[in-house]
């Protein structure tokens, strides 16, 4: 297999450690240690004492404990903890799938959702959100682009760029689709209990059906992305012992620190999920206010989960999405994600509300 470059990974390598502020983040605020260890009275204690040898490969089983309880059906045998969520992708990616056959991935999407089953020697047929339906994805659609030789179907919800959230009747036929057709579903949930209501929240897709695949992390909702811990869920026993054994090839096990934390986190993850879409939320708000004073400038659908949104450029004097990113990070130091980096060619870019200064870049944007 041979992987093209990832564009949004390259961008961020040029410019997300070398500018003021970062608006277009799809993280939400991280904290430091001492902050985390304070959830618990004598968690600082308890973390000085980690091991530092090598942990189990699945991941520590109270760390997949911990991580079952998010679900309804999974048990901690049923969980695999990688090192972030790109490990997950590239290995289930490995695991399911053969050169030739067809996948269909929700549109437009996170570069290795689709890229790395291109480089195996897969044909990848987008199912495409559209800005006219609110990025809203049409089952009938899923349909039309589903084959014999289809082996996957990818979905994320909510969604990375446009913070679309699936509807539940959506879901349910996807869910559906796939089943009926012998295919299997992978459901990135990296932002699942990031919703600003909670009685939004979709089931996660491990849960509604026993082959389905849910993909989680810690670096979106919990804003604890330096812990580099990601997971698969999944009571489909072929694929998670599949993915333990080309994990062999990749990280092996995780960092001991990182896991400790992470369970930590875990145990006290609706302090993590309160505080930070607060955040979101208030960014919004200020969002919306700059977004309205600037009148036909911008164009955007308000999300309903996640700290991301994909606002459209409307083309005031000719100046696409691209080269207006590109001068407000030269000229003023602020970062913005033209929807290039998609392949997307709507004039849009990504937006982020999960730092705490995003007031202050938004000043500066205007």
């Amino acid at each position: 297999m041979k992987l093209p470059d990832f564009k949004l990974e390259r961008y961020f390598a040029r410019y997300e450690f070398n500018v003021r502020y970062n608006l277009c983040a799809s993280d939400c605020e991280a904290m430091p240690i001492r902050d985390l260890l304070a959830f618990e009275p004598d968690a600082a204690e308890r973390f000085e004492a980690v091991w530092l040898g090598y942990t189990e490969a699945p991941g520590a089983p109270s760390l997949r404990r911990e991580i079952s309880r998010i679900y309804e059906t999974i048990g901690s045998d049923d969980v695999l903890v990688h090192t972030g969520a790109e490990e997950a992708i590239f290995l289930f990616m490995q695991a399911a799938l053969s050169p030739g056959d067809h996948v269909v991935v929700h549109w437009p999407c996170y570069q290795s959702l689709a890229e790395v089953a291109r480089s195996m020697g897969c044909r990848v047929s987008l199912w495409e959100g559209r800005e006219e339906d609110g990025w809203a994805l049409d089952p009938d659609e899923l349909n039309r682009l589903i084959g014999p030789d289809t082996r996957v179907i990818v979905v994320n919800t909510p969604h990375n760029p446009t913070g679309y959230l699936m509807d539940r009747s959506t879901l349910d036929r996807t869910v559906r689709i796939a089943g009926g057709n012998g295919i299997q579903l992978f459901s990135d949930e990296v932002y699942r209990e990031s919703e600003y209501n909670p009685a939004d929240r979709l089931p996660a897709a491990c849960d509604l059906d026993e082959t389905a695949v849910s993909l989680g992390v810690l670096s979106k909702t919990y804003g604890l992305a330096g812990l580099r811990i990601g997971w698969i869920a999944t009571r489909n026993r072929a694929v998670l012992e599949k993915m333990a054994s080309l994990k062999d090839y990749t990280t092996i096990c995780n960092s001991a620190p990182s896991e400790f934390l992470a369970e930590l986190a875990l145990r006290c993850r609706n302090r993590l999920i309160d505080r930070n879409v607060n955040i979101i939320t208030r960014n919004l708000a200020l969002w919306e206010d700059f977004a309205a004073r600037e009148g036909n400038r911008f164009s955007w659908h308000r999300p309903k989960a996640g700290p991301i949104a994909f606002p459209r450029l409307n083309q005031l004097n000719g100046e696409d999405a691209a080269e207006f990113c590109r001068r407000t990070v030269t000229e003023k130091g602020v970062l913005l994600l033209p929807g290039t980096l998609y392949d997307h060619p709507g004039n849009h870019f990504r937006i982020g509300f999960g730092r705490k200064d995003f007031g202050e870049g938004l000043a500066r944007l205007e």
